[in-house]
């Protein structure tokens, strides 16, 4: 194989762990990482002593842990391995958080300011709704308001605007329905089409899960009708998504990664054909609030990633023979899709490697990290592929996008991270209508459903005639009904300005 530039960044080492319930309490989440740490370690090579390679660990970095928010868990990690890093790194809070830290990595390792970093998370939800939920204590290790890692990375702020927090808007479930609504409204289809279609996507990412040893739910149905058809087992959530539609964040899941240069690597005895090279990775976050974007069913953060990423890396998307999109909800697959020029019902390639969030398991900020870590067991056993891994944060705002390579390629220039976010905050903004009354045409819409399938929230965003977004919700029963029984796209609404909407 082509020797490769020694500060080129190369995965050496990729684990994941699932504890399913069939297998007892999970342990806690500094136990989890750590267990999938020295996995990853030892996945390095066979005859590589473990304690020789861990001893080299310059950086020990976290994702951002939903079950166990401490402000540094890699150095509880590090504790529980017996090393001294001379660094750790956390994530900001995010689903990109693990693109955003190989990107960070990855930089440093190019610039000959690092060699060896252990990247790791665990989530142990199910214990941690038991404790909140009994309002009694894990009894998980703690840290002090003083504790801080050496750095971190990404940032993060309140995810919704004062339009949007007035019309009581405050979860994914809320968010991601108006972006397939407002797909619909592109592609012309009725609210039971677009299900459907979403339902159809989604039975590939199961299909997938299928072959996943780590997945979740295995045997989840891959059956397009079943997954899109609301029922007792697959209650309607939020319109137009039932449950089996929506990501699966109640997981007990670790994964980890061993980042070297090719230097390292080829000094440690870790064998090229384990060697899989990170050709770029870019992040951008698009407008942050959802009510102010120009459009519903794009996202120019996406595009501006792929164009700077694969565009370093010297291949177009249908390059890349691996490919998992990020997951959450179908319409975030779909606007990646569109972003990126990927056709999800290309029989040669699916849109997933691992099965997705709903079906492989949505453990929090760290999904992407299992998503990259099966990438690199796809592209050794491929070693002269592409694989392609996307990352999105809160509400498709933050977002990701790594350019990995098997072992046989050969980077077209060094590694670089992108940052395209002033391409992206040169984009066209929305102002709302927040503070004053306006009339607007419905664009996109939802309702949330209790657990007897009766909606008890509709919301909706509309256009006025010279352009502003306006947002409101109802809980009043002929407001609901009128934007569930039908469908309000393209009807007038009146939003009162203060979180409130009529029809």
């Amino acid at each position: 194989m082509t020797a490769l530039d020694p500060r080129t960044p190369v995965l050496v080492g990729a684990a994941q762990l699932t504890h399913r319930p069939a297998d007892g309490p999970p342990p806690a989440p500094h136990l989890l990482m750590t267990d999938a740490a020295r996995a990853a370690i030892a996945d390095c090579a066979a005859s590589i002593g473990a304690d020789a390679l861990l001893g080299k660990v310059e950086v020990a970095a976290s994702i951002d842990l939903f079950s166990w928010p401490v402000p540094d868990p890699a150095a509880v990690m590090a504790q529980e391995l017996g090393i001294s890093p001379r660094a750790t790194v956390r994530t900001a809070r995010g689903g990109n958080g693990p693109i955003a830290l190989l990107g960070d990595l990855s930089s440093r390792i190019a610039a000959g300011d690092l060699d060896v970093a252990l990247i790791s998370f665990g989530e142990s939800f199910k214990p941690f709704m038991a404790a909140v939920r009994g309002g009694t204590s894990t009894g998980w290790p703690e840290q002090g308001e003083d504790v801080t890692p050496t750095w971190s990375v990404g940032a993060d702020k309140e995810p919704s605007n004062a339009a949007e927090t007035a019309a009581g808007l405050l979860a994914p479930v809320f968010y991601y329905p108006f972006f397939e609504h407002a797909l619909r409204a592109a592609a012309g289809r009725t609210r039971e089409e677009q299900r459907a279609h979403a339902a159809r996507i989604w039975a590939r990412f199961a299909q997938v899960a299928r072959e996943n040893p780590y997945a979740w739910s295995p045997d989840a149905p891959t059956d397009p009708d079943v997954l899109g058809t609301p029922s007792a087992d697959n209650r309607l959530v939020s319109d137009p998504y039932p449950k089996l539609l929506n990501a699966n964040i109640s997981v007990d899941q670790a994964a980890a990664l061993v980042l070297t240069s090719a230097e390292a690597a080829a000094a440690a005895g870790i064998p090229r054909e384990r060697w899989v090279v990170v050709h770029a990775t870019a992040g951008a976050a698009d407008h942050w609030f959802v009510s102010e974007r120009w459009q519903l069913d794009r996202s120019p953060a996406i595009a501006a990633n792929g164009r700077a990423a694969l565009g370093h890396a010297g291949i177009a998307i249908d390059d890349a023979a691996h490919l998992d999109l990020y997951s959450c909800f179908p319409s975030a697959v779909q606007i990646a899709a569109g972003e990126l020029g990927v056709d999800l019902f290309d029989p040669s390639r699916a849109p997933t490697v691992t099965g997705g969030l709903t079906f492989a398991g949505g453990p929090a900020n760290g999904y992407v990290l299992h998503a990259l870590a099966t990438l690199v067991d796809r592209l050794r056993a491929d070693p002269a592929a592409f694989g392609i891994s996307t990352a999105v944060g809160w509400y498709l705002t933050k977002h990701g996008l790594a350019v990995l390579g098997g072992p046989e390629t050969v980077p077209a220039r060094a590694f670089a991270h992108h940052d395209v976010q002033a391409e992206v905050d040169a984009q066209p903004r929305r102002e709302t209508t927040h503070g004053a009354p306006a009339t607007a045409t419905v664009e996109t819409h939802t309702a949330l459903y209790d657990h007897t399938g009766a909606p008890t929230i509709a919301f909706a965003m509309g256009l006025t005639p010279d352009g502003r977004r306006a947002v409101g919700g109802s809980q009043a029963p002929e407001i609901v009904e009128a934007l569930t029984a039908s469908d309000p796209l393209g009807v007038e609404a009146t939003f009162d300005g203060a979180g409130a909407l009529t029809l």
